[in-house]
């Protein structure tokens, strides 16, 4: 399950310096989908194998220098409800300033591991001088130089000691879906048509804190549990921080499900800020279902869908095997089928292939289509194995990993594709050296 780091405190202290660090060994990973536009404020990344993402809530703040407190207080606030843990940074050159001390007794009030770090410490006077940070009240300090690295790797491994346990699997898993996109898209009708107006509600699991809650439903034959979530706004004029909170929002549902309905209105389409949450399922490695809601609304072509299936697969290149249902959801029209397709898409993501089957029919494909030499150079791929992960992942053992280019790899995606059930699901290719 996702776990949720937040950084805070006010501008010019370095958090975005801290947060680049932090993502930028995962960056490369996360973002190899070419057309991703990147979110800077929003990363994954991991330390001693357990995997977190990090929001640096700075990035979300208008006009930062002359910034008003007001502001700093509600982000605080907001990370408070949305963080596993949260990492408070100040400035050594500054010393404590009035504005750390606001932000240090909303903090001291919360239960939340709260850990202040200490940054721009470069060199042993200031170093020294960093002992005035115990007069804020948090406890123990790290000081750290984020343009350097310094002292971040103590400050992770207490990160990571913080974060939840790793719960238990209960028995039954039961799928878990996400129901995402836009406000006024027709998410909270879409899952009151699900439940039904009498809530055919059995169990209200609440997670750690203020988690996403699951709840879990039993209807149409379906037992599934839904993963409650909020909507995700544009950055709006308003000085609101309307959408560091539903990026926080929209980032701990997606986390927290096996499958996203990304729901989207059929009269806007599908719109850049659709295609934020679509890129941030699919680098989540997420199952994904596009319900074009209002589909009554639209005025319809002899092509109509044809036209706005292929605008949007033209969108989401190269990955396009996901599939794509109009509904409304107001006259009811294809819930049901939207469920049957939400569930095979869960059972796409947890499919295992068998490593025979794997090589037995990827091989020859390979052999027909080999990689392109590279300097004069021949590879050859021996062996395909899927990975033991939750979502599928491939390992490709080869003599020369390192030559193999991505357009190579896509052609090895569309391959298993078209040969394994595998619509819906980001998959991930690995060249091994064998």
């Amino acid at each position: 399950m996702g776990n949720i780091v937040a950084i805070v405190g006010r501008p010019n202290v370095g958090k975005s310096t801290f947060f680049n660090r932090l993502v930028e060994r995962r960056e490369a990973i996360v973002d190899s989908v070419s057309g991703v536009t990147r979110d800077r404020n929003y990363g994954k990344t991991d330390w001693n194998g357990r995997e977190f993402s990090v929001i640096d809530t700075g990035g979300y703040v208008v006009g930062s220098d002359d910034i008003f407190e007001g502001e700093i207080d509600k982000q605080v606030k907001l990370a408070i409800d949305e963080a596993d843990v949260i990492i408070f940074v100040v400035d050594a050159h500054s010393g404590i300033t009035p504005m750390d001390e606001d932000v240090a007794r909303i903090l001291r009030r919360e239960k939340k591991p709260i850990l202040l770090a200490v940054n721009k410490v470069d060199n042993n006077q200031l170093f020294e001088e960093a002992v005035e940070f115990y007069g804020l009240g948090l406890g123990e300090y790290y000081p750290i130089a984020s343009s350097s690295g310094s002292g971040t790797g103590d400050l992770l491994d207490a990160v990571v000691e913080n974060l939840p346990k790793k719960e238990d699997k209960p028995e039954k898993k039961l799928p878990r879906f996400a129901v995402v996109g836009r406000p006024n898209a027709g998410k909270s009708s879409f899952i009151n048509t699900l439940i039904g107006e009498e809530r055919y509600i059995v169990t209200d699991i609440a997670g750690t804190t203020r988690d996403a809650i699951d709840t879990t439903y039993k209807r149409f034959g379906f037992e599934f549990n839904l993963v409650d979530t909020a909507g995700i706004r544009r950055k709006s004029k308003v000085k609101e921080d309307i959408e560091f909170y539903s990026v926080m929002r929209s980032v701990r549902a997606i986390e927290h499900s096996d499958v996203c309905f990304l729901v989207v209105d059929a009269t806007r389409g599908f719109d850049k800020q659709v295609q934020n949450i679509f890129w941030l399922i699919e680098r989540n490695r997420k199952g994904v279902v596009i319900l074009i809601n209002k589909w009554d609304l639209v005025e319809k072509e002899t092509n109509t869908i044809k036209e706005m299936k292929a605008k949007i697969n033209r969108e989401i290149a190269p990955y396009t095997d996901v599939p794509i249902l109009f509904v409304s959801v107001k006259e009811k029209q294809r819930i049901y089928k939207a469920m049957e397709i939400g569930l095979q898409v869960y059972q796409n993501r947890s499919t295992k292939i068998k490593t025979r089957k794997l090589n037995d029919v990827m091989l020859p494909i390979i052999q027909n289509n080999p990689p392109p030499q590279y300097k004069g150079k021949y590879v050859k791929i021996k062996f395909i194995t899927q990975l033991p992960t939750p979502q599928p992942q491939f390992a490709f053992f080869c003599n020369l990993p390192q030559y193999i280019k991505e357009p190579y790899k896509r052609f090895l995606e569309n391959k298993l594709r078209e040969n394994f059930e595998l619509t819906g699901v980001p998959i991930s290719i690995y060249m091994r050296k064998k």
